[in-house]
């Protein structure tokens, strides 16, 4: 007979403890913009994902705990083999990488053989396996830009991006059709009913979302980007098309500005990320616990999927 797991008590200052268990473990804590706020607060590095590829590229850390997506902790393993790599919840998927299976990617791929494959880096490590150049929303356009003109470009997962760094680059590319589900609920027609009600606001957003949506924005970028221009903008108000959790940061670095999100078109949460909001502190804690969830991978996939992301790397 077997007997229930019994998960024993949690301590009461769950963040002192995750920092004693940190030094105990010689652990780093990585956090995505898009992670709850309390999350955010306890991480040695704060980024988005071109950042937090690169911190775990340069981390001496013998332990990562990422608080993020699977993508995200995945990146992590195929740039530091030697070192443990733990994720609070193994269901923090995402949308992007799931809506593109790798079988499927490889037939589409051999569809045209001729193309370069970059790769949003929203993608499993068995699509970037089968990527050349893997990107970010971050540095996109500027990889796009580097690679010669008579090259054809196959670009997956997200079509949204893709479009947005073709009108960029001005680079015809084959695009996989794939979309985020958070920056799809943004709702035009209630962008236009907040800019009536906040005049003065500018509308800030991520690549990500629907074109008909980024039409309307007076700035697009990605999360860091927007973190950033929210900092030197002289404007005093942004209405925020992207996942609520930067906002936390927006209001740290600048709390005398007004930050209002954008609605999604239901009135439900479907501009915070289900996946991302999976992680908790108690989560972050048990698994440097427990020392688990792991990430595992096959070291031909990791080694297969490292060539691309190191070019990304590269040309940053």
């Amino acid at each position: 007979m077997l007997l229930p797991t019994v998960t024993p008590p949690l301590p009461r200052d769950l963040v002192g403890a995750i920092q004693d268990l940190k030094q105990q473990m010689n652990a780093v804590i990585l956090a995505h913009y898009y992670q709850d706020p309390e999350l955010q607060d306890i991480a040695d590095y704060l980024g988005d994902s071109l950042g937090l590829s690169q911190q775990a590229a340069a981390t001496d850390a013998d332990v990562i705990v990422f608080a993020g997506v699977h993508f995200m902790a995945e990146t992590a393993k195929i740039l530091n083999p030697g070192k443990q790599v733990l994720l609070p919840d193994l269901e923090a998927g995402c949308s992007l990488a799931a809506g593109c299976p790798a079988a499927e990617f490889a037939a589409f791929k051999a569809q045209y053989p001729e193309h370069l494959v970059i790769s949003y880096i929203n993608c499993t490590a068995e699509v970037k396996a089968l990527s050349d150049i893997i990107c970010t929303s971050a540095n996109a356009v500027k990889i796009v830009q580097q690679i010669p003109a008579d090259q054809p470009i196959l670009f997956a997962p997200d079509q949204n991006l893709g479009r947005y760094v073709m009108e960029q680059s001005g680079r015809p590319m084959v695009l996989w059709p794939g979309s985020c589900i958070v920056h799809e609920t943004f709702s035009v027609r209630k962008l236009l009913a907040l800019r009536a009600e906040h005049p003065t606001a500018q509308v800030i957003a991520h690549p990500e979302c629907e074109a008909l949506l980024l039409e309307q924005a007076d700035y697009i970028g990605s999360t860091s980007a927007l973190l950033k221009y929210c900092q030197t903008s002289p404007h005093q108000a942004f209405i925020v098309a992207t996942e609520p959790g930067i906002i936390h940061q927006m209001q740290k670095h600048v709390p005398h500005k007004q930050f209002i999100p954008a609605p999604p078109e239901d009135n439900c949460h479907c501009n915070e990320c289900p996946f991302m909001r999976l992680n908790t502190l108690e989560k972050v804690y048990l698994a440097m616990e427990r020392r688990s969830p792991e990430i595992i991978l096959p070291e031909a996939t990791r080694l297969a999927a490292l060539k691309p992301i190191q070019r990304m790397l590269a040309m940053s």
